[in-house]
C-alpha cells in the first residue's frame, strides 16, 4: 500500500463528503462541514437541521463514518460537533397548533 500525505487524505475525505455525504444530509435540511483530519480521526461540524438533532449521532456513526472508512482507508474514527451559531431548530415546536395532534 502506498503511503499518502495528510493533504492527499484530506482531499479524498472532502471529495467523498461532497459526492456521497453532503447530498444525502442536505435532503433533510442538514449540512456537514469538514473541519480537520489527524492520525486517522476526522472532525466534522454539524449544521443546519443536523445541529442539535438527536439523530445526528446515528448519522455520524452509521452513515458518515461507514462511508468514509470504506472509501478512505486511513480514516479510523469520526467526531462531530454542533454548529454553535446555528439558528435552525431541529425539533418540532409548532405541532401543538395542529388540530391533528388534539392540542387545540
Amino acid at each position: 500500500m502506498t503511503t499518502r500525505t495528510p493533504q492527499e487524505i484530506e482531499t479524498s475525505i472532502k471529495e467523498t463528503m461532497d459526492t456521497f455525504v453532503a447530498p444525502a444530509v442536505a435532503q433533510h435540511g442538514g449540512n456537514v462541514r469538514f473541519v480537520s483530519y489527524s492520525d486517522g480521526n476526522v472532525v466534522l461540524e454539524m449544521s443546519g437541521a443536523c445541529s442539535g438533532c438527536a439523530g445526528s449521532a446515528a448519522t455520524l456513526q452509521f452513515g458518515i463514518q461507514s462511508i468514509l472508512t470504506e472509501m478512505v482507508p486511513e480514516v479510523k474514527s469520526i467526531q462531530g460537533f454542533d454548529d454553535p451559531n446555528s439558528t435552525v431548530d431541529p425539533y418540532f415546536t409548532d405541532f401543538d397548533d395542529d388540530p391533528q395532534w388534539g392540542f387545540e
